[in-house]
């Protein structure tokens, strides 16, 4: 049995589908977020400084003495983590499980992949798909308008729509049936992406396989809570606690009831 929380940490408001598919898996669990809001977002800055940020991340949720690290970050996640130290705690990024998921959901082999450009460049995905299946196809977009459509509440529009046509037609032409949705605010554009793609397209939420993935090894090492209810979660961020209060009720499907807390980072 362990009490103490997970930590999530991300860009922005994005890791907050993570939490939501956190509180569905695993209810009882506390869990403290911390979003990167006042540097967001990390996918058009350098390698260095995409590495730096994220120790910052992980450092401040280690103060609040956590049992596993989720780096809800597809940025942060591949080009960061394999360069980081150990810090002593478990700390999972978004890739991995979802490369595993969408081999297991494809029944072609041909998995396409979109992100944000840093994600992309890295080739992070390319690679652990080739090294668990060689004979895969793996085919990539960039698509760095999809954030800001998102956060500034136009994911369901018709110019989200156009733009996610012209990112997405190059990997509909290369006949892909499994996509992985790279970052963790893509969630909330699944139904235009999907509409595109097409209903033999299965969608792999980077969110939602890590989460699954963090209980997992959670129970393995026996570090589930025993605590009976649900979990409480604790929301930090680097920029206004305001904003994110009212735009993230959006990524974790409810209202933000607790406080939001602004700290320097």
């Amino acid at each position: 049995m362990d009490n103490r929380p997970i930590g999530v940490f991300d860009s922005g408001l994005g890791g907050l589908t993570a939490v939501k598919q956190l509180t569905d898996v695993m209810p009882a669990e506390d869990i403290i977020y911390f979003g990167d809001t006042g540097r967001v977002p990390y996918g058009n800055k350098s390698r260095e400084t995409i590495i730096r940020y994220t120790r910052d991340d992980i450092g401040f949720l280690l103060r609040h003495n956590i049992k596993l690290i989720i780096a809800a970050c597809g940025t942060a996640s591949s080009v960061a983590l394999p360069h980081l130290e150990d810090f002593g705690v478990r700390v999972i990024g978004v890739l991995e499980p979802a490369c595993q998921a969408a081999l297991r959901r494809s029944k072609t082999g041909r998995i396409g992949v979109i992100g944000t450009v840093g994600t992309i460049k890295s080739g992070k995905y390319e690679q652990i798909i080739r090294s668990l299946d060689p004979s895969a196809k793996v085919f990539s977009a960039a698509c760095p308008m999809f954030v800001p459509l998102v956060e500034n509440g136009y994911a369901e529009s018709e110019v989200a729509r156009m733009i996610a046509a012209d990112y997405l037609s190059p990997l509909k032409e290369e006949g892909v049936d499994a996509l992985i949705l790279g970052c963790t605010h893509y969630p909330l554009l699944e139904g235009v992406i999907s509409d595109i793609m097409g209903k033999e397209t299965e969608l792999i939420s980077s969110g939602r396989e890590a989460a699954c993935r963090a209980r997992e090894l959670l129970a393995e090492a026996d570090m589930l809570t025993r605590a009976e209810g649900p979990g409480k979660c604790e929301f930090f961020v680097s920029d206004s606690a305001e904003g994110f209060a009212e735009l993230g009720g959006l990524f974790l499907g409810r209202t933000i009831s607790s406080d939001v807390h602004r700290i320097e980072i």
